[in-house]
């Protein structure tokens, strides 16, 4: 009699998806035993959203008959508001001490704080007195000099929503446009949230993303940090506005069907303190790690103790409040790989399972991120959570009940740092397609992607977009649509066969970086010292692709979602046919020498020649259906800057040319050229 098999843990389905994690089944059961004892430690009902309601009582919140002052400051003396209502005088405000660390204090008088008000915290610790800015502050004011105050914020006309009838839709992959406020205008100066608004969500829609990831959104007091230096976690940042311009942006997106992440950034903090949250209560590790595990050795900053119980309330409150308060519909998770392992992931290439279930495991950050998932996905039903995670971690984009970590999506972030090695060390002829095809493909079962080929990361100074290390100097003088250029014609094809392959096999959801649709030339530095505080580079140059007489249009075109009767660019095409949610691609035909690459997805058949100067006039595809097929996308169209070699009307007739292949067509390929073709329908 056959021996039944016993039916699989169902919190740890993630075995079953990867057999290889067996050896590690009670570091996984670890991870579930940590994240069960904390939900159970911090909820008294099971609800996370009721626990971070931290912005709900600490800060400053109008009453009835005044205002409410609270804060959590566990190693303070004494504490009190101060600000220009009180003249800045200590003695006037001065909080009680309650339980838990917490403190608090009640001002007599609605009108006595305005709106606008500059105030702070006077703490004083181990007998010493120093200013800090209230941790839930939502609006920052810096001064000329560079110093900054909290600013009250309360208009006596709250700002109106009108998005009541959006809804994130249900399954639908993303497309994601990726931007940042102020360098998003033309003029060298910081652009701002209303100008967004009016200049450039039209055009991510008019693109076909359905998603606008936005960055540096948190505040911080160093402009040229990106954004990942955030001093303050509950104030949008004022380098672009008021708190409602924020908040008349998303709900702008909103009615443009457009869902809005935020990049979310939990993996450490500045380590300002007179600006930020280091040291508000006199001890260095209120927020973050004791000693020198408290210090990010490559950014500079401060690393969060995931493991107290303050820091958690803290941050996920935060979670709660970016949604609630904002509307965001989800999180771009910034430094993932930085929080999961205690040395943070540098210098590691993680070869081997043992690393990702080792002592270097930051198990509470583990712990921490999957109750960060549970309360996105808790708090606003159809919010997502991406992961910006390098290391492969198992189970990051499982449900927390399968024994993952519960986000949604990771970046493919080994994607631009193969094309980039590619480019630069490989001759044209000498790309390895067999591992330009493994790079796309190779993900964790059972667990989406955002495939990309470039982000903000790829272009900042240090390193250089997609489309100026391809053509380099002739971008200056070589983009003109009237002259023949050789380096650009080059540069032009290659840059769309990148992100057409990148798209079709590289994930479940696809990512840009504003303004490299069209390759936006040169780096991104922003004013500094070291440029002369130039805006020169720190913007993005939008009449470039709207001139009429440069190649930078014809890139645009590409990934373009317009529809019309001679052409239909790749978004749109992946879109219509839902090729993304096509699961992993099917490779027909891979010839290193010839430099060709075919697969099959969701009934598109994509073929590539790679090659720089051999065209294949003869060249059988193999294809898993019978029948007739026709090209819908060329990268050749004149439309993209090509030549139009592709006779898109012709009709390929399947056929047994190869007893080893199987049916398929014959079609001619040009060199450096991709087309997508689809069965006919009869």
């Amino acid at each position: 009699m056959a021996t039944r098999k016993k039916p699989a843990d169902p919190k740890l389905r993630i075995l079953a998806l990867d057999p290889e994690l067996s050896p590690y089944r009670s570091d996984l059961k670890l991870r579930m035993r940590l994240y069960g004892e904390a939900k159970k430690k911090l909820t008294t009902n099971g609800s996370l959203s009721d626990f971070a309601n931290g912005s709900l009582y600490y800060g400053l919140h109008k009453g009835r008959n005044g205002w409410y002052y609270r804060e959590w400051a566990p190693a303070a003396e004494k504490m009190s508001l101060i600000g220009d209502f009180n003249g800045w005088d200590p003695s006037k405000n001065p909080m009680k001490k309650l339980k838990n660390g917490n403190w608090e204090v009640f001002v007599r008088g609605t009108k006595t704080i305005p709106h606008g008000s500059h105030i702070k915290v006077r703490v004083t610790h181990n007998g010493e007195s120093f200013d800090r800015i209230p941790l839930y502050i939502h609006r920052i004011h810096q001064f000329p000099d560079g110093s900054c105050t909290g600013q009250v914020w309360e208009p006596e006309t709250p700002f109106v929503w009108s998005d009541g009838d959006f809804a994130l839709p249900a399954e639908q992959p993303l497309f994601i446009y990726e931007a940042h406020i102020g360098m998003a205008t033309e003029k060298p100066r910081i652009g701002t949230y209303r100008e967004f608004a009016e200049t450039v969500l039209p055009r991510i829609r008019e693109e076909g993303y359905n998603a606008v990831q936005l960055m540096a959104i948190m505040e911080h007091p160093y402009y040229a940090s990106f954004g990942y230096q955030v001093s303050n976690f509950f104030a949008a940042s004022s380098w672009y506005g008021t708190p409602d311009d924020l908040k008349a942006l998303i709900n702008e997106a909103h009615a443009m069907g457009l869902s809005v992440l935020l990049d979310l950034v939990h993996s450490h903090a500045v380590k300002n303190t007179a600006e930020g949250i280091n040291g508000f209560d006199g001890r260095d590790d209120q927020f973050f790690k004791d000693g020198g595990a408290g210090d990010h050795p490559a950014w500079g900053s401060k690393v969060f103790d995931y493991g107290k119980n303050g820091v958690v309330h803290f941050l996920l409150s935060n979670v709660r409040f970016w949604l609630e308060e904002y509307h965001f519909d989800g999180f771009r998770f910034d430094g993932v790989t930085s929080m999961i392992y205690l040395d943070h992931g540098l210098g590691s290439a993680f070869t081997d399972y043992r690393q990702y279930f080792s002592m270097n495991t930051d198990v509470q950050a583990v712990a921490y991120l999957q109750l960060a998932a549970e309360l996105t996905h808790e708090f606003k039903r159809g919010a997502l959570c991406v992961a910006e995670e390098m290391s492969g971690m198992p189970g990051m984009c499982l449900p927390v009940k399968d024994g993952g970590i519960g986000f949604d999506y990771r970046l493919s972030m080994g994607l631009p740092d193969f094309f980039i090695k590619t480019i630069k060390e490989k001759q044209d002829g000498q790309w390895n397609i067999g591992r330009l095809y493994y790079e796309l493909i190779s993900r964790r079962p059972g667990e989406k992607n955002i495939a990309y080929c470039e982000s903000h990361d790829q272009a900042l100074v240090g390193d250089k977009t997609l489309m100026f290390r391809l053509a380099d100097k002739e971008m200056y003088w070589g983009m003109n649509r009237g002259y023949e250029n050789m380096v650009v014609e080059r540069a032009v094809a290659l840059h769309k066969m990148i992100r057409l392959v990148t798209i079709a096999a590289g994930g479940e959801g696809y990512l840009n970086f504003m303004g490299n649709e069209f390759g936006h030339p040169e780096w991104i530095d922003f004013p500094r010292e070291g440029n002369g505080w130039s805006f020169a580079h720190a913007r993005r140059l939008w009449s470039l692709a709207e001139n009429g007489y440069l190649r930078y249009e014809l890139l645009g075109n590409f990934d373009k979602a317009i529809y019309t009767e001679v052409y239909r660019d790749v978004i749109a095409l992946i879109r219509k046919y839902d090729v993304l949610e096509g699961g992993m691609p099917r490779c027909l035909r891979q010839h290193e020498d010839d430099q060709i690459l075919a697969f099959e997805k969701k009934g598109c058949v994509f073929v590539f020649n790679f090659h720089p100067t051999r065209s294949q006039t003869g060249l059988f595809v193999p294809v898993p259906e019978k029948g007739d097929y026709q090209v819908i996308l060329s990268t050749d169209d004149k439309t993209f800057g090509g030549y139009q070699n592709i006779d898109k009307s012709v009709v390929y007739h399947t056929w047994a040319h190869d007893p080893q292949m199987g049916d398929g067509f014959v079609i001619y390929l040009p060199a450096r050229t991709a087309v997508v073709l689809r069965k006919i329908d009869k």
